[in-house]
């Protein structure tokens, strides 16, 4: 597993490929392109025979770029670093950082496998690939990519808790562009693992992650809301406008239905019910508690969390149901 220290809110502990199913992969597809490359030439060398000899040649050039490089890097570009061979191995091309790729990563994996793949039958990449501690071939490295798989187990899946539902879309209005991707990770992996660290640990990094947010968007922290649950509604907040970007409208009736759905039932005072409908509370993060499968349980605006101390309990009376006995008498009598 690859540990970035650095959530679109996309993902963070990346899973690089192996090499055998990154093998499988390239078989794939070359495999198909080889397939459609003879079909191609065949049908080249037939339409040309009237050519002369410089003619054929080029267009016989022509096409192999065309389909053993270009189209490659087209299918890479348009579906986000998926060729058909990673589709059917579970794999995709991501940034170093975890974001989609774009053309220029997707040219220089392309023109970097003509050598390391093609001119050399795959040494180049297997030895690039060995060598290397996250997998990749000198194309990856050139370009700032790396191979993932995206089949992972369930249960394994990093969970970003949502905010709770009296937070929903209170950051609307900020301005979440000067926000670096670094920043952004950072956060994401605090959100996921909240639940692991010590609560004065835990109250200390999401204030800090807290503070830098606030610096960078404008949208300070407000005094009734705990650090994790701004950074929670913050996160949120952006993966509605990516959602809005990618799927149009309905995706904003979407996002705010699954926070409200997600947090648990909502009581009289508008605070969460998730502690009430997931279980026992497992302990305090960072103002809210942490209920048995994850999920937190934010306190409401304004409140407190309340302490798990003996000295917070409430009183208990005698044995018997009695009532307590009076303070003794000090001899002390208040003026008129």
């Amino acid at each position: 597993m690859s540990e970035l220290v650095t959530g679109e809110a996309v993902a963070l502990e990346l899973r690089p490929a192996k090499l055998p199913s990154r093998a499988l992969a390239l078989v794939i597809d070359l495999a198909v392109a080889w397939g459609v490359y003879l079909g191609v030439t065949i049908g080249i060398v037939a339409s040309t025979a009237s050519l002369d000899d410089a003619a054929a040649a080029a267009v016989a050039v022509a096409s192999f770029l065309l389909i053993l490089v270009g189209i490659p890097i087209a299918v890479e570009t348009l579906s986000h670093g998926r060729s058909l061979g990673k589709l059917a191995c579970g794999l995709r091309v991501v940034r170093d950082d975890g974001g989609p790729i774009r053309f220029r990563h997707a040219l220089v994996r392309g023109a970097m496998g003509v050598v390391e793949i093609l001119m050399t039958f795959g040494v180049v990449a297997c030895i690039a690939s060995l060598v290397s501690a996250r997998g990749r071939r000198l194309g990856d490295v050139f370009a700032g990519t790396l191979v993932v798989r995206e089949r992972v187990p369930a249960g394994r899946a990093a969970f970003v808790p949502p905010p709770p539902p009296w937070l929903a879309g209170r950051f609307a209005g900020a301005d979440l562009s000067a926000v670096p991707e670094e920043l952004w990770l950072s956060i994401r992996q605090y959100l996921t693992r909240m639940g692991q660290l010590d609560p004065q640990v835990g109250l200390a990094v999401a204030g800090r992650l807290a503070g830098e947010l606030a610096a960078r968007t404008g949208a300070s922290v407000p005094p009734d809301v705990p650090p994790a649950a701004y950074l929670a509604a913050v996160v949120h907040e952006r993966q509605t406008r990516d959602a809005q970007r990618a799927f149009g409208g309905a995706a904003e009736a979407f996002g705010a239905a699954g926070a409200m759905g997600a947090s648990g039932a909502t009581g009289a005072d508008g605070a969460s019910g998730a502690a009430d409908a997931s279980g026992a509370v497992g302990g305090d993060v960072a103002g809210g508690g942490v209920v048995g499968g994850g999920q937190p349980s934010w306190p409401a605006p304004g409140r407190a969390p309340q302490p798990h101390s003996p000295a917070a309990a409430s009183p208990v009376g005698p044995p018997g149901g009695g009532e307590a006995p009076a303070a003794p008498a000090t001899g002390f009598v208040p003026p008129a």
